[in-house]
């Protein structure tokens, strides 16, 4: 049963990630701290590539097809990882997360349009109206000072969702014919490069001078939690079933949302904690079926 114990860490870790990246962009620029963080994710991704495959076949094994669509999942990775980690910054995790997550809605509805032998069932579409209902009553009403940064971090959070929805679709074509790990290792070195070409043009990288011991800490802190709940999914997933593992590493917004109130103070109304079950269950049945 030490598989159940991995996907729980897995989605503990990924809760952390959110919550210490929330914390470590306080004062720094978003664009920045993400390009900080990819270095970190960059090293744990081809330390699991190492671990889990021979890397010499793996190479062996590349066409230009795969080499093409990983380097467009690579960038759909960045661009998805910059809006989320920008919605972070500006926004609350409570409200940015829920909506993060509606990106395995946007995967379905995708995958049914472009990959013939996806069907989308009635059981499915319950479950794509669970999540979205659910996310709709977590973007609460704040007060109209505040409502510009709102409306940015939802903005900004629906475009993360779309991003990593491509990332899934363009990630699966590319990963034909090769390791899963070694493909996330390419794809992540592409979104290394994407981020800190962005953070030349944009000229962020002149405030990495008045990065605090503190924020640099949490990014770093991001980066490795990032790294240790892909190792504990991928271990999980060598020695338990894939839909107990997925189904358990879903939950990492419950996690996520209680860190957010232990560490940051965010509460949950009673219509964004009702939200929220509408998400969990209609993640949890999406798995199911």
């Amino acid at each position: 049963m030490n598989y159940i114990l991995f996907a729980c860490l897995s989605a503990i870790f990924a809760a952390l990630t959110s919550i210490f990246a929330k914390i470590g962009m306080k004062n720094i620029n978003s664009n920045l701290a993400t390009a900080l963080r990819c270095i970190v994710v960059v090293a744990f991704s081809w330390l699991m590539a190492f671990i889990t495959t021979d890397i010499s076949s793996q190479f062996a094994r590349l066409t230009y097809k795969t080499v093409l669509f990983l380097i467009l999942s690579g960038f759909a990775t960045g661009a998805s990882w910059m809006c989320y980690f920008h919605a972070l910054k500006i926004g609350n995790v409570n409200l940015v997360v829920p909506i993060d997550k509606s990106a395995v809605v946007i995967t379905m509805l995708l995958s049914f349009l472009i990959f013939p032998d996806e069907s989308l069932t009635y059981m499915k579409l319950l479950c794509i109206a669970l999540i979205a209902i659910g996310t709709f009553m977590m973007i609460e009403k704040k007060k109209r000072k505040s409502s510009k940064a709102k409306r940015s971090a939802i903005l900004y959070a629906f475009l993360g969702a779309v991003f990593a929805a491509l990332t899934s679709i363009l990630g699966k074509i590319g990963i034909e014919g090769i390791s899963s790990d070694f493909g996330s290792a390419i794809r992540c070195v592409v979104v290394l490069i994407m981020a800190w070409i962005i953070v030349f043009s944009g000229k962020s990288y002149r405030t990495v001078k008045s990065i605090d011991t503190k924020g640099g800490l949490f990014i770093i802190l991001s980066g490795l939690a990032t790294g240790a709940s892909w190792l504990c999914y991928y271990r999980a997933l060598s020695t338990g079933p894939a839909s107990v593992v997925v189904a358990l590493d879903k939950l990492s917004i419950l996690f996520t949302i209680i860190l957010s109130y232990v560490f940051l103070k965010e509460k949950l109304t009673k219509k964004s904690l009702l939200g929220l079950i509408l998400i969990v269950t209609g993640t949890l049945l999406l798995v199911i079926c």
